[in-house]
């Protein structure tokens, strides 16, 4: 008998129960996993740019990004959890990452430090920005949870961007 509540148990749904109710967590879960998806694509490209930076600055950026890039894969595993804890499903493949992804690959053979500092600079704030719709969404229907750890990501995003851009500055620092 213990056995065959089991296999029931092992075909059931995976939805976990919450009180943030069916719509909240459909919505939730969506936008969490495009978030998701897109803190993958950005991890990429970080991980591609630190392990093909070259030039004079070489050590300091290959280290910045390294930095950056444990920042951003340590998301990875507290929001697809977050997706579970509500009651929905998250991201299964990488076929499922690339269709929902917002962040673009860069599949270049070749990139200047340059521009890859600017591209990450640029894709961070665009992240930021998707943060920040995410967190509304949940606001709205009341998950102060996910909102919270949005809030902390908010915070750490805002940090390697500043960090970007200031590594991007060329010329005199303006006031």
């Amino acid at each position: 008998m213990a056995q065959k509540s089991l296999k029931t148990i092992k075909r059931g749904p995976t939805a976990t129960p919450s009180d943030l109710g069916s719509n909240a967590t459909k919505d939730i879960a969506g936008a969490v996993n495009a978030l998701l998806a897109d803190t993958f694509a950005l991890y990429m490209k970080t991980k591609n740019f630190h392990w093909h930076m070259s030039g004079p600055h070489f050590r300091d950026y290959h280290l910045l990004l390294d930095e950056q890039a444990e920042q951003i894969f340590d998301m990875t595993d507290v929001l697809a959890e977050r997706v579970r804890k509500i009651g929905g499903t998250t991201l299964k493949s990488i076929g499922q990452i690339s269709a929902q992804q917002r962040i673009l690959d860069n599949d270049a053979n070749f990139v200047t430090p340059e521009d890859m500092l600017a591209e990450l600079r640029d894709d961070t704030r665009s992240f930021i920005g998707y943060l920040r719709q995410v967190h509304e969404l949940c606001s709205e229907h009341g998950d102060s949870a996910t909102t919270s750890i949005l809030e902390n990501y908010i915070d750490e995003s805002e940090r390697r961007h500043w960090f970007l851009f200031e590594s991007t500055r060329v010329g005199p620092a303006s006031v």
